[in-house]
């Protein structure tokens, strides 16, 4: 008997140890984007936040009003759907957030340089 105590006792412990891993479905914002290439890993534009914007999940970045922000791609707009863009903070006070690469929406920024035409259609994943 005291050896399906300890059993059930080592399950439960490797339990706890190990939860099961479960995830959060996330609508998807679009089937399709718009890039510079076909990896969309080169800068379309520069754009400055007009407005600050807090990132509703991880999917998004937040941005502040005047920040600098690398645009990497453009979501295909559809319908019910907001417009937004993919891309990373500029500039040495934030530091901290440069490199992460979220969507932020288009309507809070305007495009300050275009350096090149997002004029690749690749399907998001």
């Amino acid at each position: 008997m005291t050896r399906r105590v300890y059993l059930v006792v080592l399950l439960l412990c490797l339990g706890l140890m190990c939860p099961l891993v479960t995830g959060v479905f996330m609508e998807k914002l679009a089937s399709k984007k718009l890039c510079a290439d076909d990896d969309c890993v080169y800068t379309i534009s520069l754009a400055r936040a007009e407005e600050d914007y807090n990132a509703p999940d991880c999917r998004f970045i937040n941005i502040k009003k005047g920040q600098l922000i690398y645009v990497y791609s453009k979501l295909v707009k559809e319908k019910d759907s907001g417009e937004f863009w993919a891309g990373s903070v500029y500039g040495e006070q934030y530091e901290d957030h440069m490199g992460t690469v979220g969507y932020f929406p288009s309507s809070l920024v305007s495009e300050q340089h275009v350096y090149q035409e997002a004029s690749k259609t690749v399907p998001t994943t």
